[in-house]
């Protein structure tokens, strides 16, 4: 079902620096580009929220019914310790260090990557290329870029000539950043000499005998570099020109920046129409950092195994969590944040468990209709999950109301709110029924509460109002909720 033609959708564009309003290049189709992990170590919570956040979007226009291309690579090699082009390959130091081979390294910790966006329920993407694999076409677009004369060869590495470029480009159009700023705060580095001018980048580097990872190539044996790669990539498999390119905001520079001048030099265009950055995840008001203890795995988020956290969480409440900011907003990563979406979440999740038991009516007193606008509303402005959320609990207030009987809902609409409802939770923000109540654990709390609804039935046919408010109260502090309605109480968790 094309849903997309009835909805209009605007996207922050980092490259506009405004919200533009989305149209695809080719109707009713979409390309979309996003950087993936150097598989050298375990996946931080970092690049999780941040593919996360490229997961709902795939999800969201999936859901519209485009047809999504969604690229996203591996960097298996390129990637230096330094954006300076300066220091050992990431991948091969690992495997130096314990002394195994570089794609035994790769190896794990790309299956470490699938198995942790497994558990947070991610959908794979589309096409998932590797920088090892695509060695001839990097080694074809900087033969290109020579050609065009916008890079040059010393002692076996070649070089983009940044200045030369932005005498007739504009070095910057996406980081808001000038050259001649650059050029200011720039410092000499040892070993750099090869350049003509420090801004330049990498494109081939020639390896030092040392260097395991090697190709042979027309200028040396060596390696790409690493910025090449997205854009040989990318444009192989969306083309020349596609809709979006994504990553984390540390990408914008030199990265993203360094793409966008290969891919003009080389083919004479701007690559992307959309360049989507997702905000960094901080913990405790604090950056994350292994160096101060102030880190945390995913694995351990779900073991709660850290000092950090008081107890373990199910994948879906670290996500429900996680999409509870905006994409474009820093996140802090905090144990009482955890522990309020947990309610938050179990509360939906409650919600949702009694939609086949709602009764329906002749006639609806809710509009259902404007409300599933507003959901689609939140997510056609930028992809606005926290105010989706927010509208999916006023979704949880229909179901108590209707329950309760205050409201009514026809069987059309019931319909529709169902369809709704579950589409927004389950297909487009990913969430899963794990509810972290063990299903052993709610049937002993169902029981205690069902014995407290009583005694409070009791007090109440006995006029001790007194009592009956103390039960409710106490219920709803612990964070459960009475609800009476014409057929009795019932309750849910909040």
């Amino acid at each position: 079902m094309e849903l997309y033609k009835q909805q209009h959708i605007k996207i922050y564009n980092s490259l506009s620096g405004e919200k533009d309003d989305f149209t695809p290049i080719n109707p009713g189709y979409i390309g979309m580009y996003v950087c993936g992990p150097t598989v050298y170590s375990n996946v931080h919570l970092g690049n999780v929220r941040t593919f996360m956040s490229f997961d709902v979007i795939f999800r969201y226009l999936k859901h519209l019914g485009y047809k999504v291309r969604y690229v996203r690579n591996i960097t298996d090699a390129g990637h230096l310790e330094n954006d300076a082009d300066v220091g050992e390959d990431r991948i091969a130091k690992k495997a130096r260090l314990e002394e195994i081979e570089p794609m035994e390294v790769v190896q794990r910790y790309t299956v470490d990557f699938h198995n942790i966006l497994n558990t947070f329920n991610f959908l794979p993407p589309s096409i998932e290329p590797t920088a090892t694999g695509h060695i001839i076409e990097q080694i074809e677009l900087i033969k290109t870029i020579i050609d065009n004369g916008f890079a040059y060869e010393v002692n076996g590495s070649v070089y983009f000539d940044v200045h030369k470029y932005n005498k007739t480009n504009n070095y910057g159009i996406l980081s808001k950043r000038k050259l001649e700023d650059l050029i200011h705060n720039t410092r000499e580095l040892d070993g750099q000499s090869d350049k003509k001018n420090p801004q330049d980048f990498a494109l081939w580097k020639k390896a030092e005998p040392t260097h395991i990872m090697r190709w042979p190539s027309p200028w040396s044996d060596g390696f790409p570099g690493w910025h090449l790669e997205c854009t040989a990539m990318s444009t192989k498999y969306l083309g020349e020109h596609f809709d979006i390119h994504g990553g984390g905001m540390d990408l914008k520079f030199p990265h993203h920046e360094c793409e966008i001048a290969q891919n003009q030099a080389a083919k004479g265009n701007t690559p992307v129409n959309y360049w989507m950055h997702a905000n960094m995840l901080i913990m405790n008001g604090k950056k994350m950092a292994k160096s101060t203890g102030n880190f945390i795995l995913p694995t351990e988020i779900f073991s709660g195994n850290n000092p950090h956290i008081t107890k373990a969480y199910t994948p879906s409440v670290a996500r429900f969590f996680m999409l509870q900011a905006h994409y474009r907003s820093i996140l802090d990563f905090t144990n009482d944040g955890l522990l309020a979406s947990e309610k938050g979440y179990n509360r939906l999740m409650e919600a949702v468990s009694q939609l086949d038991d709602l009764k329906t009516a002749d006639t609806s007193s809710l509009k259902i209709e404007a409300w599933q606008q507003k959901c689609y509303d939140a997510m056609n402005d930028d992809f606005n999950t926290p105010i989706l959320i927010a509208n999916l609990f006023e979704g949880v207030k229909y179901i108590n109301q209707i329950k309760e009987g205050t409201e009514t809902i026809s069987e059309k609409d019931l319909d529709t709110f169902k369809k709704s409802i579950n589409a927004f939770i389950f297909d487009i923000l990913g969430l899963k029924n794990d509810k972290s109540i063990s299903s052993s654990g709610t049937d002993k709390l169902t029981g205690a509460v069902e014995l407290l609804i009583k005694l409070r039935q009791e007090a109440r046919a006995n006029k001790d109002f007194a009592l009956s408010d103390k039960i409710r109260n106490e219920l709803a502090e612990a964070g459960i909720q009475l609800n009476d309605g014409k057929e009795g109480t019932t309750f849910s968790t909040q």
